[in-house]
């Protein structure tokens, strides 16, 4: 019983160790479709990429294969380099994608301003360039004429979805926005790249859904609510301009990162966001300057500036509210984020929703008490008359 026990143990070793090395060798063991042998391979952080290669240094030539495993049949695949930085603006990429006969196109992109990755040339030579989907595997083959500056230099791969035979926007996921790195042709080495860009975006995300999206309702609430109770006294006031101005200062910082964000970004637009951002910031700027020429109650003009702060106030929630969700759909962060801050306004209109339904009882209370003791005292003036 104890020598099986351990010759089981032995076995159970010897299949843990032996499939190791068989996924190590998963890059360079693939075989492809027409026996193309790379000298090199390296397997890339995100979304299931590899690139092989072989240097030829008596020309600066490299052979080169970027395969997608497991790729989608409806989906384009890019690879390139950019000396420029690790971005997608400035690559000169290698794209394909099946056309919905089943076609494979690859062709070459200088991508600059425009995210459209039309047809281009490079700024380096490519005297091969072909393209296959196998296996449900997407690879593009082509030949690299580099000059001695891109032997060492800043690679971008990236996927993305086919519409209409074209290729269309790819998704903003972290392993999109991850899918960049270095590579060393002589050496072998490969890099994965900083991830600096998408800790921007989060931390935009994060500012702006605290700031316009939980703060300024919070405000509103206490605003609306607080001051029926007299017990709040002019606490309700300084909670209000307090909650208001912190949510203002933390979007201020929100909307400068997106700006940033933006200026980093040539070839990404979001005209939709961009521009419900600018107009949130221009109209929580007219709210804050509001309270410098605030009148008093009993200012025949308090009547018209209530409206004008009441009506910008709710503007300002909804846009934030419908722009939090479009950036949600940019970021396209994990399920559970949008479903927290989905949570947290459903508390929010819950809180409210009671606090509606007390302050009126509150308000129809007092009035009816009110209007007793009003009675009672004109009811009394009138016998003491008579």
């Amino acid at each position: 019983m104890g020598r099986t026990i351990q010759i089981l143990l032995l076995s159970c070793v010897l299949g843990i160790f032996s499939c190791v090395p068989s996924l190590a060798q998963d890059c360079a063991s693939y075989s492809f479709s027409k026996n193309q042998v790379y000298t090199t391979c390296a397997s890339l952080p995100v979304l299931s990429s590899f690139l092989h290669w072989t240097l030829h240094p008596s020309n600066n030539t490299v052979d080169v294969a970027f395969r997608r495993s497991g790729s989608a049949a409806s989906n384009w695949i890019a690879w390139g380099l950019n000396p420029s930085g690790q971005r997608m603006a400035g690559t000169q990429a290698l794209i394909a994608y099946r056309f919905s006969n089943g076609s494979v196109r690859a062709y070459t992109s200088s991508i600059t301003a425009s995210p459209t990755m039309l047809q281009s040339n490079l700024s380096f030579e490519v005297p091969s360039l072909t393209a296959e989907y196998t296996n449900g595997d997407m690879i593009i083959h082509a030949t690299l004429q580099l000059n001695s500056n891109l032997l060492s230099t800043n690679q971008v791969w990236q996927e993305g979805p086919v519409t209409s035979d074209n290729p269309g926007q790819h998704a903003m996921a972290s392993a999109n926005m991850q899918a960049v790195g270095s590579i060393n042709f002589q050496s072998g080495a490969t890099t994965a790249g900083s991830n600096s860009r998408a800790k921007k975006r989060n931390v935009h995300g994060v500012l702006n859904a605290v700031s316009w999206g939980i703060l300024m309702p919070l405000g509103i609430i206490i605003a609306r609510y607080l001051k029926v109770f007299k017990s709040a006294g002019p606490a309700w006031f300084y909670l209000h301009v307090g909650c208001q101005i912190s949510a203002y200062a933390i979007g201020v910082a929100g909307w400068g990162t997106g700006l940033k964000l933006g200026s980093d970004s040539p070839g990404v637009k979001y005209d939709k966001h961009r521009n419900l951002g600018i107009t949130l910031f221009c109209l929580a700027t007219l709210q804050v300057f509001a309270l410098l020429l605030r009148p008093k109650p009993e200012n025949k003009y308090r009547m018209y500036w209530n409206f004008y702060h009441w009506s910008i106030g709710y503007s300002t929630i909804i846009l934030s509210i419908i722009n939090i969700y479009e950036g949600f759909d940019i970021l396209n962060p994990e399920k559970k984020w949008k479903r927290a801050y989905t949570g947290v306004l459903i508390f929010l209109a819950a809180v409210a929703a009671v606090l509606e339904a007390t302050t009126w009882m509150i308000v129809l209370n007092r009035k009816k008490t009110e209007d007793s003791h009003l009675k009672h005292v004109n009811g009394n003036n009138s016998r003491q008359a008579v």
